[in-house]
């Protein structure tokens, strides 16, 4: 039954993305479409064969830096929300200053951190932590917002410290919440990683799209397009697995039922 389901919500967008893979292939022979404006997926897919045995050096850089960061960023997120959540003078002072801090392009803001802390390792971590970061911490803040108050006012009543409230009742009420947050900065931290490959880096699948744009590749880049969007479904669905493994009863589900 389990099977079934998964295959009734697979098929409808595996299908879709077919037809529109087949209706590409078929436009660009009819309308000879120069290969240099727009490859025909089966030019793209021989050029990812060829191309292989690189993509995987450049791939396996980016993955490298965008899990650290990724890791990073989300520890960092879940701090800052404990943290704000735990005092809340503190969320009234500096929550609105998280959300401005957003309002700030991060390929803006990478050239500067590349002047302050050189071309190393750390300013590509510091620009995929500041993009993953902000949906752990909205996310998780938003949760344990939202504990049950028929459970908190039993626990106070009952003597719990705050300690055991957070750590007993509003953290796992949080978990839905800031999952949400983490399958967000996961597909985020793919787009930081190539971002800050982009500003200063000698391998990594943002340096092969630099280079294969100098060269007018266009078939190339749909390669390392079609990578991005590989690592970021990988991604995805590696914390939602982590999600399913640890959150083995929600409560609503139930009341559904």
């Amino acid at each position: 039954m389990n099977s079934r389901r998964l295959w009734n919500r697979i098929w409808p967008p595996l299908a879709a993305v077919i037809l529109f893979i087949l209706v590409w292939q078929v436009s660009t022979s009819l309308f000879n479409i120069e290969q240099w404006v727009l490859p025909s997926p089966s030019t793209i897919a021989d050029q990812a064969v060829s191309e292989a045995a690189g993509l995987w050096v450049h791939t396996f850089a980016t993955l490298r830096l965008m899990l650290l960061g990724f890791v990073i960023g989300s520890v960092v997120g879940l701090l800052v929300a404990f943290l704000l959540h735990y005092i809340p003078f503190l969320k009234s002072a500096l929550y609105p200053l998280i959300i401005l801090s957003q309002n700030v392009p991060t390929i803006a803001l990478a050239p500067l951190l590349m002047i302050w802390f050189g071309f190393g390792l750390l300013p590509k971590i510091i620009v995929i932590t500041l993009v993953c970061f902000f949906p752990v911490a909205v996310a998780a803040m938003d949760g344990l917002t939202r504990t049950d108050r028929v459970m908190l006012d039993y626990m106070r009543m009952s003597g719990a410290s705050r300690r055991a409230i957070f750590t007993k009742l509003e953290v796992p009420h949080a978990l839905p919440s800031i999952f949400s947050g983490l399958k967000i900065a996961a597909t985020y931290s793919v787009m930081g990683a190539i971002i800050a490959e982009w500003i200063g880096a000698d391998k990594g699948i943002g340096y092969y799209m630099m280079l294969q744009k100098a060269s007018f590749r266009t078939d190339r880049t749909f390669v390392a397009i079609a990578v991005i969007v590989i690592v970021s479904l990988a991604m995805f669905a590696l914390v939602a697995l982590l999600e399913k493994w640890l959150i083995r009863y929600n409560p609503t589900e139930d009341k559904q039922k």
